[in-house]
């Protein structure tokens, strides 16, 4: 069977969209929250633990171990692979316990590359959670700054370049879905790649925490076996040692504020993602924007014509799912009953299905990006129609105010409110204000074009 075929029967034997439909967009992702990966994550904590007993320790209970014998045991989680992930697997078959797992399996490593040491070292007054908690903290922030900073990041930069080629493009805006004072088109781009680049810094500043203190937090055992030890410095450091902040104070379970706080903000990104998202597919549905299309594909079973928005909907619809996701994910994992129960180790095996399903709304955003392109004579149009002049009244009831002209709102409400105004009317009401010759011309000549105020200059400076 060719590789592709495989690919094909697994995706169509897939339960969830992310390992079927999706899987060619979100395989990068089985790096990170893969059962294999976490079980990769949770051994090379087991280890750095042991080795750090081992090699900073006034204990003595693990004896001279030396650089190469260090590297040896390190190899046990650098080189693990497939078939140490089913080992595991198998032993937790019979223990019904998945870090109880890893456990047995580090020891059984150990006999084997180092049989000189004491292997029931492995594990030394750990709770599961003391294991877990650092791996999903290493799997996220290992994630967040090699996938996900940089797709972000690499968005907002298409955003600000796209608003910069456009920032002069006229555009009639709408409010409440009316016409409304004119924009640019890379103004309006512009808005989203500030938007994004505000949540990606956000993203980018998340703090990763974790804890290494025992069954309920106390140091309980440790404190026992070794009274003589400064365990709070012992954890500081361990902890610190996988460039995570330490948590000091904790229960069993690590608080998982942090992650509420990471999914929070993801959140709030996504909404801005589906702003944006959906603000496109507008503009494509007025004829602001059209696509180019593929050769073969096709937009409708029966209508030749289509060429549908389908990246924006693709977008909007992966979108809704991740958010759903992240937000039970932010309400749930802070929130454990007394010192521990085991929803939150449930509530976090969603992680990856949440992420995916955010990577392929990227994914299909950055395509629909892609094959945007201006309609400038549709967007014209609609600049020059007659019936558009109407959202010139700000504009020169503004004028008015300055020259302390009466009811210079009012004015232009009686003449432009629910009817169709001319530009032709507007100039005549313009020749019949007692203003200076000067600034009537300048009023007469004004069209919805020409009257977007600083929008090119906005992008200029902050796009």
């Amino acid at each position: 069977m060719s590789e592709e075929q495989s690919e094909i029967e697994a995706a169509l034997t897939a339960v969830t969209p992310i390992d079927g439909r999706y899987r060619r967009q979100s395989r990068a992702l089985a790096r990170y929250f893969s059962e294999l990966a976490l079980i990769r994550r949770r051994v090379r904590v087991e280890i750095e633990w042991y080795l750090a007993l081992a090699l900073d320790s006034p204990l003595g209970v693990c004896g001279p171990l030396d650089d190469a014998a260090a590297a040896a045991v390190r190899a046990i989680y650098q080189n693990f692979g497939l078939a140490d992930a089913v080992a595991v697997k198998k032993i937790e078959a019979e223990t019904n316990h998945d870090v109880k797992a890893v456990e047995y399996f580090v020891k059984q490593r150990l006999k084997q590359v180092a049989p000189a040491l004491p292997i029931e070292m492995v594990h030394f007054a750990c709770t599961s959670e003391d294991i877990n908690n650092l791996a999903y903290a290493l799997t996220l922030k290992e994630f967040a700054a090699t996938e996900l900073l940089p797709r972000l990041e690499r968005l907002r930069r298409a955003l600000a370049e796209a608003a910069k080629k456009l920032a002069a493009l006229p555009m009639l805006a709408r409010t409440h879905g009316q016409p409304a004072s004119p924009t640019t088109v890379g103004k309006e781009l512009a808005v989203f790649a500030y938007r994004l680049g505000r949540q990606t810094r956000r993203l980018a500043a998340q703090e990763y925490l974790g804890k290494f203190n025992g069954a309920v937090g106390n140091y309980n055992a440790h404190a026992l076996a070794f009274p003589e030890v400064d365990w709070l410095e012992r954890s500081r450091r361990f902890v610190e040692g996988f460039e995570l902040v330490w948590n000091p104070l904790t229960t069993q379970t690590e608080s998982h504020d942090w992650m509420a706080e990471l999914f929070d903000t993801l959140g709030l990104t996504g909404a801005v993602l589906l702003d944006l998202a959906r603000d496109l597919w507008g503009y494509i549905a007025l004829g602001y924007f059209g696509q180019e299309s593929g050769g073969a594909e096709v937009g409708s079973s029966v209508m030749p014509h289509k060429v549908n928005p389908i990246d924006f909907e693709n977008c909007e619809g992966n979108l809704g799912v991740a958010a759903a996701l992240f937000r039970h994910l932010a309400e749930k994992l802070p929130v454990s009953r007394w010192q521990r129960d085991l929803s939150d180790s449930t509530a976090l095996r969603a992680i990856g299905e949440a992420f995916g399903h955010l990577i392929v709304a990227l994914n299909s955003l950055e395509r629909g990006l892609g094959r945007l392109r201006p309609d400038t004579k549709r967007l014209a149009a609609d600049l020059e129609d007659p019936q558009t002049f109407e959202v010139l009244a700000e504009g020169i009831q503004t004028v008015m105010r300055r020259y302390n002209l009466n009811q210079p709102y009012e004015t232009l409400k009686e003449l432009t409110r629910g009817r169709k105004v001319t530009p032709e009317a507007l100039r005549r009401l313009v020749r019949s204000l007692p203003l200076d010759e000067e600034v009537k011309a300048r009023l007469e000549k004004l069209t919805p074009r020409d009257y977007v105020g600083l929008a090119s200059e906005l992008v200029k400076r902050f796009a």
